[in-house]
């Protein structure tokens, strides 16, 4: 940046003026590095105290020449500091100006708080599907990692009413708590569902003792990282086969193994066809292995005469681009969808 490279050209010309005018001393005058670096400090500071010794006439005008070459040097080197530090206070706060300013637009999206392990491995999980994501973080050290990592923030405590409306919390569609503590998790859920009594909130418990009450506050959903990890690691133990296959169908490492879940928009052309003749299988070369009807019931391995209805959820697996096309058509994104 420039007003970065004004600030480095500064400082080089400072050592090259401060080791000109020390050089300068010991040549004419003879002087030790000592009295000739110390004179010229005092001549370039403008200080006015007595020289270090009586100097002949070449090194008084050689003090002139140090004196007119010193002070602009030393001007200009104090304007670059200053540029340096207002400017960056303005990017400072344009920067946040458009951080708020996109975060104003948002609605139907993701409100992360806490940026943690868990925190941010959760958004980068959550950012390969097109969702909007704002994290709530208050933390130095983990603001720098969400700057880095391109992500839209809110600094400030997220168990804070402000902090929660200014990411947004009365339009958002869903927020998840997984702060360091559950008490902190527990009074964000409490302040989160007083804000805005639609979200859908999903809170992390650290303990057992802590799930009712989360529930008790109002998360939808309570998870624990622990007993996840304790059942994944069961799970590979029993059914290694069934959790590679898994692996491979959530961490898009490979192309050809997906799974997908898409809701059915009433304006989809497939709404009340029977899966014989929806063409999924024949065009796309898709399995649908289960549907989510609108009561919340799930049918698995639906036979070819199953309906296709809107508001339900078709959970298909196949390539990528293959489910990308199926989605387009079950769930047509330039068309209003019909909310539940």
């Amino acid at each position: 940046m420039r007003s970065t490279r004004h600030l480095i050209l500064s400082v080089l010309l400072t050592l090259f003026i401060i080791c000109f005018g020390t050089i300068g001393y010991m040549i004419i005058e003879n002087w030790s590095v000592l009295d000739a670096f110390y004179m010229t400090i005092i001549t370039i500071g403008a200080v006015g105290y007595s020289e270090v010794h009586r100097m002949s006439g070449t090194g008084q005008l050689f003090t002139v020449l140090l004196i007119f070459s010193g002070v602009s040097f030393c001007i200009y080197v104090a304007s670059a500091v200053v540029q340096f530090m207002v400017e960056g206070q303005i990017r400072n706060i344009l920067g946040r100006k458009r951080l708020d300013k996109k975060i104003g637009l948002l609605k139907n999206h993701y409100i992360i708080c806490g940026y943690g392990r868990i925190g941010r491995v959760l958004c980068r999980k959550l950012r390969r599907k097109p969702l909007d994501i704002v994290v709530v973080e208050k933390g130095p050290e983990q603001i720098a990692l969400i700057d880095k990592d391109k992500i839209l923030y809110v600094s400030g405590d997220a168990t804070d009413e402000a902090t929660l409306l200014k990411a947004g919390i009365k339009r958002a569609k869903c927020l998840i708590a997984v702060l360091a503590t559950d008490t902190d998790n527990v009074f964000l859920v409490l302040t989160a569902r007083q804000l805005n009594s639609d979200l859908y909130i999903i809170a992390r418990a650290g303990q057992d003792k802590t799930k009712s009450k989360l529930h008790a506050a109002g998360a939808n959903k309570v998870e624990s990282p622990y007993d996840i990890g304790a059942a994944n690691m069961a799970q590979r133990i029993l059914r290694p086969a069934v959790t590679n296959f898994l692996d491979l169908a959530f961490t898009y490492k490979r192309k050809d193994i997906q799974m997908e879940e898409i809701p059915v928009s009433h304006f989809s052309s497939l709404t009340n066809v029977a899966l014989k003749d929806s063409g999924i299988r024949q065009q796309f070369n898709l399995i649908i292995i289960a549907i989510k009807k609108s009561d919340g019931s799930m049918l698995f391995n639906p036979s070819f005469d199953t309906v296709i209805k809107a508001e339900n959820t078709v959970i298909a697996v196949g390539e990528e681009a293959n489910l990308q096309k199926l989605e387009k058509i079950l769930n047509p994104a330039q068309i209003p969808q019909v909310s539940k």
